[in-house]
């Protein structure tokens, strides 16, 4: 396995990833009266409010301090205050959370100490700050989510709570099904949990008569706060920085922090359905082993048609870990797993969640672009790609079919209504991979056929 991509050239061509921004504006629209806040140029804001309208289809405001090249020779200072002026007025928002850009990072704008000049120039009943440094050269959007979740912690959380029986769980970039799926699962073990983000509403919600400047939904700023009272965090995902939100819920406050794998395939799930059992004091609700038996039984149904055929994964790197261990559970076999992220801990994550099953590793790259996934990928000629719609142009180059998860999901309606969790997602998932296999091969036969 390999952890860089070969290369013959310097500069990144069609990067898979975004920008770590984005992903901490992502985060911030998953909390309670929140406007997501950038510091830096206008364009950057509306660049990433297109993106993800695209994929979750519900509008979006992210405000900024609309930096121009005289605030790059003197400081973005006064436009930040100004700016949270503004958005205080328009919004009346409970929390700003404000995200730094490269520009900002660039000329070396102390933002925590700006927003200490800000307190003192404007006293009173104000939102809350968060600040977040999010430059895009340090990082992807995974980087960007992560270090708001933990920001907001920092800022948030309160030693002096009242002991709880209840769960933190910090799901990461899922999508609002996969948050609603949580509560259910949580609600059927009689564990109050405090979920964040929450995207479940704020990113799909109901259609409404009149426009809501911020949509209703978010984890309650009252729940982040005593998110120390919970008797313990389940936090999903390897390969994020130590500093997360769980963990800093741990070491501040002791609250016992569970790092686990996105619950994606039975495995997976199983482990994420203990701790539950652990924590509560429960045992499993029968509509989850009724849910599990019928997953096995699809996976016995469906083998015949998918043993042995071979994927490229692509995308976040905690995704692509859950979607490798997945496919070698179905008896697919991973070839190829890149990721634009550079954690260094992607392929050790990888041979952890698929060396008890495959008879080979996959190529794990990190820091991986289009332009060399393609290059293997003509190389490797996998019977199936996975990923996001990024990669939909070159599965429509080599004739290969596309399974659209994660984000974004740009040429497909319903990219936030689709399932990656639980016994749930795994069916759902399953039936995708077996279905897109059935349809190539009635495509590429002469006649086709209507009967399995």
């Amino acid at each position: 396995m390999s952890k860089n991509p070969p290369k013959n050239y310097i500069s990144t061509t069609n990067a898979c990833k975004l920008c770590t921004p984005l992903g901490a504006s992502l985060a911030f629209k998953g909390i309670e009266g929140a406007v997501p806040y950038l510091h830096g140029s206008q364009g950057c804001a509306t660049y990433m409010r297109r993106y993800i309208i695209s994929h979750f289809n519900e509008p979006i405001d992210i405000a900024s301090s609309s930096l121009s090249e005289k605030h790059a020779v003197y400081g973005g200072g006064p436009n930040l205050k100004l700016g949270l002026q503004n958005v205080t007025r328009k919004y009346q928002p409970k929390l700003i959370g404000i995200a730094t850009t490269c520009l900002t990072e660039t000329i070396g704008d102390d933002v925590p100490g700006l927003l200490k000049e800000y307190e003192k120039e404007f006293p009173g009943v104000k939102p809350l700050l968060v600040p977040v440094s999010t430059p895009s050269y340090n990082g992807t959007h995974m980087e960007g989510f992560h270090d708001a979740v933990a920001s907001t912690v920092n800022a948030l959380a309160k030693a002096e709570c009242k002991a709880t029986h209840g769960v933190n769980i910090l799901p990461g970039l899922v999508s609002p099904a996969d948050i609603r799926y949580i509560k259910e699962i949580t609600t059927d073990f009689g564990l109050p949990a405090t979920i964040l983000p929450d995207i479940s509403d704020t990113m799909d919600g109901p259609v409404t008569k009149t426009y809501e400047k911020i949509p209703a939904g978010g984890t309650p700023l009252a729940d982040i706060e005593t998110m120390p009272a919970n008797k313990a965090s389940i936090e999903y995902g390897h390969t994020m920085s130590d500093q997360s939100g769980g963990r800093i819920l741990q070491e501040q406050f002791e609250v016992k922090n569970y790092r686990q794998a996105m619950p994606m395939g039975i495995v997976a799930t199983d482990l994420f359905l203990a701790t539950l059992t652990e924590i509560g004091g429960t045992s499993i609700p029968e509509k989850y082993r009724a849910e599990r038996g019928r997953l096995v039984d699809s996976y016995v149904d469906g083998h015949k048609y998918i043993s042995g055929k071979t994927a490229i994964i692509y995308g976040e790197e905690d995704l692509v870990v859950g979607l490798s261990a997945f496919l070698a559970e179905i008896g697919v076999i991973p070839i190829l797993c890149a990721s634009g992220g550079k954690s260094g801990k992607f392929a050790g994550e990888i041979e952890k969640a698929t060396g008890d099953i495959l008879a080979s590793q996959p190529q794990v790259f990190e820091g991986m672009d289009f332009f060399d996934i393609e290059k293997l990928c003509e190389e490797l000629q996998p019977d199936l790609i996975i990923g996001h719609s990024k990669g939909a142009p070159l599965a429509r180059k080599l004739n290969i079919p596309i399974i659209r998860v994660g984000f974004p999901i740009h040429d497909r309606l319903g990219g936030q209504r689709i399932l990656h969790l639980g016994y749930r997602g795994a069916q759902y998932l399953f039936d995708l991979v077996v279905n897109a296999v059935i349809a190539k091969k009635q495509d590429d036969s002469p006649v086709g056929y209507s009967y399995m």
